[in-house]
């Protein structure tokens, strides 16, 4: 498990092989088996195949030109009804996405971290694309596929960074 925390690189660039119904149920697990404060599990998941859709996200968001290639994104979306932590659901739902891009490069997929909130634009942008509820708030699109680059480990530990007991 180590070696895939420390080799998962983003990956921008995919082939046109499509993501299996499984592979996609696999990284929608490991996203739900994130801890969450309270057990309240924020999260809803919108898978993203259509193509007029995924071609439409470069007009609004700055930095996902690589959707164009993508067969699928995923939107990581924190969902506020009843949210018993409701100040947590950012580090809930960040942490479901780490899981997503850590079980993606497990499964020998590529997959990148574009984030959208809390860049408001950005946000209502995805939620009149998809038709969110305003409930729901759209935290981070992933685009997923199969690599079509490949990324050596990058090193950066930084002891520099660390502090015992203290500042």
């Amino acid at each position: 498990m180590i070696d895939a925390i420390l080799s998962r690189r983003s990956i921008r660039q995919y082939t046109a092989e499509p993501v299996s119904e499984e592979q996609i149920e696999t990284l929608l697990r490991a996203a739900m088996a994130a801890p969450s404060a309270g057990n309240q599990q924020p999260w809803q998941f919108v898978i993203i195949r259509d193509r007029a859709l995924l071609d439409a996200v470069p007009t609004f968001h700055p930095y996902s030109a690589m959707i164009r290639q993508a067969p699928l994104a995923i939107l990581v979306c924190g969902d506020l009804r009843g949210a018993g932590h409701p100040a947590f659901w950012v580090q809930d739902c960040s942490a479901a996405t780490e899981n997503l891009l850590l079980a993606a490069h497990a499964l020998g997929l590529g997959a990148v971290w574009l984030g959208v909130y809390p860049a408001e634009e950005t946000v209502q942008a995805m939620r009149r694309l998809l038709g969110l509820p305003e409930e729901i708030v759209p935290l981070a699109l992933v685009p997923v596929g199969h690599p079509a680059e490949h990324k050596p480990p990058a090193e950066r530990y930084d002891p520099a960074r660390v502090h015992y007991d203290g500042w």
